[in-house]
């Protein structure tokens, strides 16, 4: 079984101290502050990985189970909005927000599944404390 891996330091105190994140791919490697977590400031932060994990996942588990059912998905794509409250520190919401291009499918039976693949792709299941909302589109 793969075991993926990624670092990260932090340095100070929580609201003027710095860290930095990378994947031992080496695709990314980010620094994030205080201000880039809770206040909207340009950079990184924990969340917004957690968000291309989850968006990647769901279109890589959608486009799966719709070719393993015969259909042939052109385009998955989707975007991920990880919402955080800093008076909680906790992700509140992740919503998934995708455009599919599938030809030869009916609107019901791609929302279908689009729930499925929500449900099933491992982050969701990771993540399933969280409320994760979906917004598919059939293109």
């Amino acid at each position: 079984m793969p075991t993926k891996k990624a670092n990260a330091e932090w340095k100070g105190d929580l609201k003027s101290g710095k860290g930095t994140m990378e994947l031992e791919s080496g695709s990314y490697k980010g620094s994030y502050t205080f201000a880039t977590r809770f206040k909207d400031e340009d950079g990184s932060n924990p969340e917004e990985l957690i968000g291309a994990a989850h968006a990647g996942c769901f279109s890589m588990a959608l486009s799966n189970e719709l070719a393993e059912a015969g259909y042939d998905p052109k385009s998955v794509k989707t975007n991920a909005e990880v919402t955080i409250d800093p008076s909680k520190g906790e992700i509140t919401e992740i919503k998934l927000i995708s455009k599919a291009t599938v030809p030869g499918i009916d609107e019901d039976t791609f929302q279908e599944f689009a729930e499925g693949a929500k449900k099933g792709c491992p982050v969701s299941k990771a993540l399933a404390s969280t409320n994760i909302t979906l917004d598919a589109t059939l293109l």
